[in-house]
């Protein structure tokens, strides 16, 4: 069981899907350090590609999307996307090789199969690919058969659906409504379309949601089989994100519920032969993730936890995160300036940070902290970070053996916690940083 201790779970952590996070990035980086970058890549690296669009807008997400309701926008903007697929192909060193493509959003179904199996092939054409894998995001509301052709062509082996939950009362309280049967009718275009590794993107601590409520949505997951489970807490921040004002925050679980939500959730998917991978995903044991959660491979990276192993991992698109051993580089977020500046040939990278030594060693630290909950720490390190841990360590949450610090089987929820106690530059601030659980 989880032990329940709110005065250590009160204070708001990042997420960790990055160190440092993007709460330190600054607009002193930009293009010039963006092509050093790049200069200095080498052997196997991974496409991420923004699509920041959805044909609806949900109040509680958190993405940098907008509304695909105008042609000329979209068609505008993929023109953008692929000047900057050729500006940055040709600044990759030769040897380079794309072993990972990953489509997120917003919805990459928001824009046309054809354009989306136009863009694959842009990307086919301007990089070297090496049997690469390949997954996509996709809203299950604009999911039809016209998909079925273009996943198969392109090979697609993994796809994230954004189910959130199946109780109808908690669709319309976050203006997500999606009927049973289109959750079915997207699985089975899936399925046909030879997508073995499905996802569902599932959220606890909902407006009105109750314990039932997950425990049944849950549940039908684990009757579709989906391959992989991914149980967030919904954060809801709206000072930072202006949509979730339409959700009333009255309606929301207490912090004691909303644990509750999270512990069961862990504890029914173990109980349906799910693997936990980290603290927040799932995946049956014939699974990729499952596989490489076992033998103590799993990353941690802006699509969360994944079994890709590079540490180079390019973004391109509004909005999008390059990922360097010494930088972290984000393009310009608003998609009008991100067209603008590709009109111009210019590279619409717009902030970053660059990392340290001690950055990397820090984020090492993190990483595996999250990821197979201990981390090998040199004894100054772990020495600045004893007045943060030592209420975990009191707690029983973890120990140190040696120079190895050890996170309780019990106390994965603290994880995001413990980790933060390596953060220099975390600041205790619910404006910027979700809840722990």
């Amino acid at each position: 069981m989880w032990p329940y201790l709110p005065d250590l779970l009160a204070t708001p952590v990042p997420r960790y899907t990055s160190f440092p996070t993007a709460a330190e990035f600054g607009h002193d980086v930009g293009p010039a350090h963006y092509e050093m970058a790049i200069a200095g890549v080498a052997g196997d690296i991974s496409l991420y590609i923004h699509i920041p669009f959805c044909e609806r807008i949900c109040w509680y997400c958190g993405c940098n999307t907008g509304a695909a309701n105008r042609k000329q926008r979209l068609t505008s903007y993929l023109e953008a996307l692929h000047r900057e697929i050729e500006l940055v192909a040709a600044l990759l060193p030769q040897g380079a090789k794309i072993r990972r493509i990953a489509y997120g959003g917003g919805s990459p179904n928001a824009i046309s199969p054809d354009d989306f199996l136009r863009l694959h092939h842009a990307l086919g054409r301007q990089f070297t690919f090496d049997a690469p894998t390949v997954s996509v995001e996709l809203d299950p509301r604009s999911l039809d058969r016209s998909w079925v052709g273009v996943l198969s062509d392109i090979g697609v082996s993994n796809a994230s659906l954004g189910v959130q939950t199946f109780a109808v009362h908690c669709q319309e309280a976050i203006g997500r409504i999606q009927p049973l049967c289109m959750i079915e009718h997207g699985v089975r275009i899936l399925r046909e379309a030879g997508v073995g590794s499905i996802n569902f993107d599932l959220m606890y601590g909902l407006p009105g949601q109750t314990w039932q409520d997950l425990h049944d949505t849950l549940s039908l997951a684990s009757d579709f089989a989906a391959s992989r489970i991914a149980l967030f807490g919904y954060a809801h921040v709206p000072h930072l994100i202006p949509r979730q004002r339409k959700i009333d925050a009255r309606a929301l679980p207490g912090s004691a519920e909303r644990f509750a939500q999270a512990a069961g959730g862990h504890e029914f998917l173990l109980g349906c032969g799910y693997l936990p991978v980290g603290f927040d995903h799932f995946a049956l044991p014939g699974d990729p993730l499952a596989q490489a959660a076992v033998l103590g491979r799993v990353r941690r990276n802006f699509q969360g936890f994944t079994d890709d192993p590079s540490d180079v991992l390019i973004g391109l698109g509004a909005s999008a995160i390059s990922s360097f051993r010494g930088l972290l580089s984000q393009n310009e977020k608003n998609s009008g300036r991100y067209r603008m500046m590709l009109s111009q040939d210019r590279l619409p990278v717009s902030a970053g940070k660059a990392r340290s030594a001690e950055d990397q060693r820090r984020g090492a630290a993190i990483e595996s902290l999250l990821c197979r909950h201990q981390a090998s720490v040199d004894p100054a390190m772990l020495q600045s970070a004893m007045p943060r841990l030592t209420p975990y360590l009191d707690a029983g949450l973890c120990h140190i053996d040696g120079t190895t610090l050890i996170i309780a089987a019990n106390a994965l929820p603290h994880a995001r916690s413990i980790a933060a106690a390596f953060d220099p530059y975390r600041q205790d601030s619910a404006r910027r940083f979700s809840s722990a659980v």
